[in-house]
């Protein structure tokens, strides 16, 4: 899609387009869904640029490519409108960060404990990133009580915390940076 210009004054009123052209509020829990997807989507894009050369970042170049799909099935009211082709994720992503996650937990030392988020700056992103995924697990479940969200899209953006937590752990791994590990106070 070609895009020609940048500015459209449609939603100086506080309004926007979904797919399919139905205007709603800025303030709707859909475009909060999909405006926290997109955010992650930017965190994910600091990260890649925070990862050393030589480091394998097609696959969160992968996952960026699927939150597209993710916000353009989160930005359909499909009550009004079909889900384009462009709104459905690829048959075995979910399976996909599944086993990316099991892959690196393998190549990990087993720790006990919570950890605190940080380490190298590319792991502290990665635990932003993976909150601000939560974050949208949540706004996604809010709209999913009142309107039609795949279950598939849940089941995604669930798994991806998951995935960005073990790679924080493989990121500090890999660095030799040790986590810290949260000492509760309360005992």
């Amino acid at each position: 899609m070609k895009i020609t210009k940048v500015y459209t004054r449609t939603g100086d009123k506080g309004t926007t387009s979904l797919v399919g052209g139905v205007r709603i509020s800025k303030s709707s829990p859909r475009l909060e869904a999909y405006g926290t997807v997109d955010e992650l989507s930017a965190h994910l894009g600091l990260l890649v640029s925070l990862l050393p050369e030589g480091t394998n970042r097609q696959n969160l170049i992968r996952i960026q490519n699927n939150l597209f799909n993710v916000c353009t099935h989160l930005a359909t009211d499909q009550s009004q409108t079909p889900l384009y082709p462009s709104a459905f994720l690829a048959e075995g992503e979910i399976e996909f960060l599944e086993e990316e996650v099991d892959r690196m937990m393998s190549l990990l030392p087993e720790r006990q404990g919570f950890i605190l988020p940080g380490g190298t700056t590319a792991a502290a992103q990665a635990h932003v990133a993976r909150t601000v995924c939560r974050r949208a697990e949540r706004r996604i479940a809010t709209l999913a009580e009142n309107e039609k969200v795949g279950d598939d899209i849940q089941k995604y953006i669930n798994r991806l915390s998951d995935f960005l937590f073990v790679i924080a752990k493989i990121i500090n791994f890999n660095s030799g940076q040790s986590e810290i590990i949260w000492q509760n106070a309360c005992r």
